[in-house]
């Protein structure tokens, strides 16, 4: 699964600042959550079901074959939540036998005809309702619901959305529609029979095998699943979608997508077959299964889920032809979910606490994919800003990898288990090499097959082929929690030419590590690799015909460490100059901004920045400039207005474009004006900053007929005054998730705050559905992360209540409008599920 995560730098700054830093914290937890026991295998699972739109119900039949795990019994023990179950019996030689049961609390517990002894084989006939508006509320932070079964604009009022059904069952939701043994550990192979108005299509795990028209518009579409897989992997996708046929070898490969999306289906998800030839190969093992599709659903609970064969994306994978020029920003996201196809589908993660083997490798995987098509700083650079994720939180550094013990287990789906779990994968690699780690992988891939496993046993794969302990390493990463701080000194000797770094680990539990030393001596950097113990100091003579320029530590990021530095920005200039990695350039340019308007030499970093050969220290640089002032428009001005006509990426154009806006020079107006008929989104948006600043009117006029909903939050911040005050209803949509967190934004902005508040104002007293859904879709993602902190839920609620009040108002003046019943509904579901 990839998290959903919301990226409003404000909300993230109220959280880090000097209000209360709350999220949820299980590090103390003392709740043991041992591995589910099993006392039943499910070997198959067949299903039959049809859709009631109107009252958000499915009416389902199921084949349940089972047996004794192990230990006779006479029971069987399903979870079945929210449901009506109407019959239970034994299907046995075609006929049924009536069972006994009881139901309470969301578990079945079937009284069987007999006691069965392990390998013997009973099938259950079960006739029920699901109804998963009847679950009990939940979500977290990384799944923000947990209905499992999921009506898309069922009764098709909203004229600006399909009618879909989607299911999710990650972590136990598939309970909410189909009874099961909804845990991990459970693996069975699966057919659904799905009953559908004849103008819709379907989606399942496996195989259509056939399709029969029922008549009065409706079929039944068989689709099976031969193999074995985990229980909350099942999958239903239904609705008006458009299928965009690709394939890998003889593997189909399918994009399932609205109509309007038709056409950029490809722009979108076509370097999926790439991505399963890549990963195949890497791996050593072919792509697992007998097909591979993707479809995006409406009104999403999370990210996206990898439901065997059968992806489900959040329509934030919609892009078109403006945006993908720029850069297809769910590509990582698509690497993701295919990886799990191996890590998480064919072997699953035994228990929730054991969910880096899925989560960490599929994070993992989108380094792996950028370093496989766009090189080594491209992946360096995305692994830097995972590891920023699991750093912005200081409660993650009491989180162990594995966890066996935590609140609930939605828990573990944080940026432990996926960035720092990706990172800590990375070191493995770098300490193992890649043809040990890799034949790792695949050894613990055909061992643990169609089965589950943990972290012990990717570690004794790991340790079969390479020979070496990891007891260490896993013992520190994995079932340990934090990471090295650092701080270094080093002394030269002039007789023995040598020079001695002493490093101090400064936190509490001592870590030991391979490390990779740069040492500069006349601009030129000499490479060593140390083994660091776990002590608290430790010291390294090397040989230097002089006294070093400069020791840089980790400088490649490798290692996942803190380390303070005092390094001078004459040193950072050399830094940047003589470096080869990408993290030892970026903290150099990072330097560089931070001082470039006081020192001269921060400054030249940040015009050698300018020419670098990776289009993301460009935009570094770029962002850090401040071309109103004299000495950096001096020395930087021509190559910032080459960059703006002539780089080679659209986003580096955008960034140029950017800077050239501080100096609200006329001069740049034509060039702005001409860039309004740009393909790329960023630089359109850019450019219409520019305008703004320059002859506000104009600008307004043109943003009425633009596409601002994919646009930076920097730029949208920009543009925000002239939206709301010029009053550009076209745009109103476009605001929503900005004006959302308005009270946050007044804490770091005061000014653009009172100006993201007032246009919030605007939207709850108009009628503007979308623009008041985005509202509430955005703050529906955010629950899980406001919720823990007491101060940022409570501001939350009273702006709704505001917003409520004033959609209300609204609503006496136009009694009889449907639009904005529906706003007035949303705001106050929304308000519900805040308190």
């Amino acid at each position: 699964m990839k998290k959903l995560t919301i990226a409003v730098f404000f909300l993230a700054a109220f959280f880090s600042g000097n209000l209360i830093n709350a999220q949820t914290d299980t590090s103390g937890t003392t709740v043991y959550r041992q591995t589910h026991t099993k006392h039943t295998e499910l070997k198959h699972t067949k299903l039959k079901v049809s859709f009631d739109f109107q009252k958000q119900q499915m009416a389902g039949e199921e084949w349940l074959t089972a047996s004794p795990y192990f230990y006779p019994t006479d029971s069987l023990v399903l979870d079945a939540k929210g449901m009506l179950i109407h019959e239970v019996s034994l299907s046995e030689n075609g006929k049924n036998k009536t069972l006994k049961y009881d139901y309470s609390n969301d578990i079945l517990k079937i009284n069987l005809d007999k006691t069965y002894n392990r390998n013997q084989v009973y099938t259950v006939y079960i006739k029920y309702t699901a109804r998963p508006n009847e679950v009990k509320d939940g979500g977290s932070a990384a799944i923000t619901d947990n209905k499992g079964l999921y009506f898309i604009n069922p009764d098709g009022k909203d004229p600006d959305k399909p009618t879909q059904i989607w299911t999710q069952g990650e972590t136990e939701s598939s309970s909410a529609w189909f009874p099961t043994i909804d845990k991990p550990n459970q693996k069975t192979t699966e057919e659904i029979y799905m009953t559908v108005p004849s103008k819709y299509v379907t989606l399942s795990n496996g195989v259509l095998k056939d399709s029969k028209d029922e008549g009065n518009n409706l079929r039944t579409d068989h689709w099976v699943m031969d193999k074995r897989h985990s229980t909350y992997l099942f999958f239903m996708g239904i609705g008006p979608f458009v299928v965009v046929k690709d394939k890998w070898k003889d593997i189909p490969v399918d994009y399932y997508v609205e109509k309007e999306y038709e056409p950029f289906a490809k722009g979108i998800f076509g370097n999926t077959p790439e991505m399963i030839d890549f990963f195949s190969t890497k791996l050593n093992y072919p792509y697992p299964w007998n097909k591979y599709s993707q479809m995006v659903g409406r009104d999403y609970v999370s990210g996206a889920m990898e439901n065997t064969t059968a992806t489900l994306h959040g329509e934030g994978a919609y892009q078109k032809t403006g945006d993908l020029i720029d850069e297809n920003t769910w590509e990582n996201t698509i690497a993701h979910e295919l990886f799990h196809q191996w890590f998480g589908d064919l072997v699953t993660a035994e228990s929730w606490s054991n969910i880096t083997v899925n989560e960490s490798f599929a994070n993992y995987s989108e380094y792996l994919w950028q370093e496989h098509k766009y090189g080594k700083d491209a992946a360096d650079y995305h692994i830097m800003n995972e590891i920023k994720g699991y750093e912005a939180n200081q409660k993650n550094e009491s989180k162990d990898l594995v966890r066996f013990k935590y609140d609930s287990r939605e828990d573990v789906f944080d940026a432990v288990s996926y960035n720092k779990g990706g990172g800590i994968l990375n070191m493995l690699r770098r300490y193992l090499g890649d043809d040990a780690f890799f034949a790792g992988l695949n050894d613990y891939l055909k061992t643990n097959a169609y089965g589950n496993g943990e972290a012990q046993q990717l570690r004794l794969s790991l340790e079969k082929v390479s020979g070496k302990d990891l007891n260490w390493f896993f013992n520190q990463w994995y079932y340990g929690s934090g990471n090295p701080k650092l701080t270094y000194t080093y002394n030269y000797e002039p007789v023995k030419k040598e020079v001695t770094v002493s490093i101090a680990q400064t936190q509490n539990n001592l870590f030991q590590f391979p490390l990779d030393i740069d040492v500069f001596v006349n601009g030129v950097a000499n490479r060593e690799t140390v083994w660091v113990n776990a002590k608290a100091k430790n010291s390294f003579t090397f040989s230097a015909a002089k006294n070093p320029d400069l020791i840089n530590l980790n400088p490649d990021g490798v290692i996942i460490s803190e380390i303070t530095e005092n390094k001078t920005s004459e040193q950072y200039l050399m830094q940047f100059n003589g470096s080869k990695d990408f993290k030892a350039k970026y903290l150099a340019v990072e330097d560089a901004a931070k001082n470039a308007d006081k020192n001269p030499t921060a400054l030249k970093t940040l015009v050698a920045a300018l020419k670098d050969s990776f289009f993301r220290l460009k935009i570094q640089a770029l962002n850090a400039l401040d071309l109103s002032k004299t000495d950096q428009s001096k020395m930087a001005l021509s190559e910032v207005e080459k960059l703006a006509q002539n780089d080679s990426k659209t986003l580096v154009q955008a960034a140029a474009i950017s800077a050239l806006v501080k100096t609200k020079n006329v001069k740049y107006l034509p060039w702005f004006e001409k860039n309004m008929s740009a393909i790329s989104n960023a630089v359109k948006a850019s450019s219409l900053a520019g305008i703004a600043a320059l002859d506000p009117e104009k600008a307004a006029n043109l943003a009425e007929k633009m596409d601002l909903s994919s646009v930076s939050e920097d730029l949208m911040m920009t543009l925000l005054p002239t939206i709301v005050d010029k009053k550009i209803t076209s745009q109103m949509p476009a605001i929503g998730s900005l004006v959302a967190f308005y009270p946050f934004l007044k804490f770091q902005k005061p000014e653009l705050g009172a100006k993201a508040e007032e246009g919030f104002n605007w939207i709850m007293t108009s009628d503007n559905t979308k623009a008041t859904h985005n509202i509430t879709k955005v703050l529906m993602q955010a629950k899980g992360q406001v919720e823990a902190n007491p101060q940022a839920k409570m501001l939350i609620v009273q702006m709704l209540k505001s917003g409520l009040d004033k959609k209300t108002e609204a609503l006496k003046a136009n009694p009889f409008s449907a639009s904005l019943k529906a706003q007035v509904e949303d705001l106050n579901k929304t308000i519900e599920a805040y308190k």
